[in-house]
C-alpha cells in the first residue's frame, strides 16, 4: 500500500495559492541510455533487478509533491533512499533524467545556463552537512561571500552580513575564522550565509548529521526559531525520524527512490501507509506527536453544550494537564465547531500504550 499523494497541498494564508515548489514525475536514473528506460516495462523493475538487467541505477522514481509558501517540508529516508539525489535534482546540481521542477513559477528543468545561474543566486540557497566555509576569511566575510559573487557593493553586503550575524546569534564573532569556531557555530555561519541572499527557498541536505547530539538539538531549535522569524519556505533532508517530526510541517518518506507516504507528523505516526512506515514510527512517543483528533470520540447527546474546550490540533501531551484536571469530558473544537470529546481515559490510553512499547 502506498500513500495517496494527490491530496492538495495546504497553502499558507495570505498567498495566491501557487506552490513555492512543484515537483512532477521526477526521475533520476544513472547509467547509459537511462532516458530510454522510462515508459517501458523496465521502469517497473525493482532497483536491484533494473541494475542487473541494464546496469543502470535507479535513484529517484516518479516523485511528485508540492511545497506551500512558508512550509517546512521534510524529506526523510534511510541511506540510499534517494533523498539527497532528489534535493540536488531540484536545482539541477544533478540533472534529472525526466520530470518537471517549478520553483516560484519558474521552470527549473528547462532553464538555460544563464537562467539557472540566476535562480541559484537569487531564488534558492542550500545548506549542506559539510559547511564549505572559506578558512582564510572571517565569519562576516564568509557570510557576505554569496553577495560578493552576486555583485553587491561592499557596503550593502557588509550591512546585510551583519544583520545575519545578529539573526543567528553570532554577534561578537564577526572577526573570527572558521577554525576558531565549534561545529555548531560553523553551521550557524552556513545558515547565515544561506539567509544573506534572501532566497525564496532554503534547502538543507542533512546539515546537522555530523554534529554532537546536544549541538544538533540546539541547531534544530535554531531552525525552528529562524523559521518563525523569517518565514522562509524550507526543504529539509534527513535520515532521522525524530528530527523530521520535530521540524516538519509535512514529511515525505522515501524508500528505494520512491515516495512511500506524504503527510503531517501526526498523520505519519497515526496512520502509517504501510509496514515500512509503521516500523519506522513504532518507537515514537505518540503523545508527543498525535493531536486530539486522533484520540477524541463522538459527543453524546447534550455533552457538547458547555464546558472546557481545546482545539483538535492540540498535541495530546500538551492537552493532558487540562483534560486530566477537568471534572468531565472536554470538548474538541475545529475552529468554533465541536467535532468530538476527550476525557482522561482517552489521554491515559495513549500514555499506557507508549509505556507498553518502551
Amino acid at each position: 500500500m502506498t500513500a495517496d499523494t494527490t491530496t492538495p497541498t495546504p497553502v499558507a494564508s495570505g498567498t495566491t495559492g501557487e506552490p513555492a515548489l512543484k515537483v512532477d514525475s521526477l526521475w533520476k536514473i544513472f547509467g547509459n541510455r537511462s532516458d530510454k528506460i522510462i515508459g517501458t516495462s523496465d521502469a517497473d523493475l525493482s532497483r536491484k533487478d533494473l541494475q542487473e538487467k541494464t546496469g543502470c541505477v535507479l535513484a529517484v522514481k516518479d516523485v511528485s509533491f508540492e511545497v506551500a509558501p512558508g512550509e517546512v517540508f521534510v524529506v526523510m529516508g534511510l541511506s540510499g533512499s534517494g533523498k539527497s539525489t532528489l534535493v540536488r535534482c531540484l536545482t539541477r546540481l544533478i540533472e534529472p533524467t525526466s520530470g518537471s521542477v517549478v520553483l516560484n513559477g519558474e521552470e527549473v528543468t528547462s532553464a538555460n545556463e544563464g537562467q539557472l545561474r540566476e535562480l541559484r543566486r537569487k531564488q534558492v540557497a542550500m545548506v549542506f552537512q559539510h559547511f564549505g566555509l572559506l578558512p582564510h576569511r572571517q565569519v562576516i566575510e564568509n557570510i557576505a561571500f554569496g553577495l560578493e559573487v552576486r555583485g553587491d557593493d561592499r557596503t550593502s553586503r557588509r550591512r546585510r552580513a551583519q544583520e545575519m550575524v545578529d539573526l543567528v546569534g553570532l554577534s561578537g564573532y564577526e572577526r573570527s575564522y572558521p577554525d576558531q569556531l565549534s561545529g555548531g557555530m560553523q553551521q550557524r555561519v552556513g545558515l547565515a550565509r544561506a539567509l544573506a541572499a534572501d532566497p525564496a527557498i532554503l534547502m538543507f541536505d542533512e546539515p546537522f548529521s555530523a554534529l554532537d547530539p546536544l549541538i544538533r538539538r540546539d541547531m534544530q531549535n535554531e531552525v525552528i526559531r529562524l523559521h518563525k522569524e523569517v518565514g522562509k519556505t524550507m526543504v529539509f533532508i534527513t535520515h532521522d525520524l525524530a528530527e523530521a517530526l520535530k521540524l516538519g510541517d509535512r514529511i515525505l518518506i522515501m524508500r528505494d527512490g520512491e515516495v512511500v507516504q506524504v503527510g503531517r507528523p501526526d498523520e505519519v505516526v497515526g496512520a502509517p501507509a504501510d509496514d515500512y512506515v509503521k516500523d519506522f514510527v513504532s518507537d515514537v512517543p505518540k503523545s508527543h506527536v498525535l493531536t486530539l483528533k486522533w484520540v477524541m470520540r463522538p459527543a453524546r447527546p447534550g455533552e457538547s453544550d458547555s464546558g472546557p474546550a481545546l482545539q483538535c490540533d492540540t498535541i495530546v501531551r500538551d492537552a493532558a494537564r487540562d483534560v486530566l484536571a477537568a471534572n468531565g469530558p472536554v470538548r474538541v473544537l475545529d475552529g468554533d465547531k465541536v467535532v468530538g470529546m476527550v476525557d482522561d481515559q482517552d489521554i491515559l490510553r495513549v500514555v499506557v500504550a507508549e509505556e507498553g512499547t518502551s
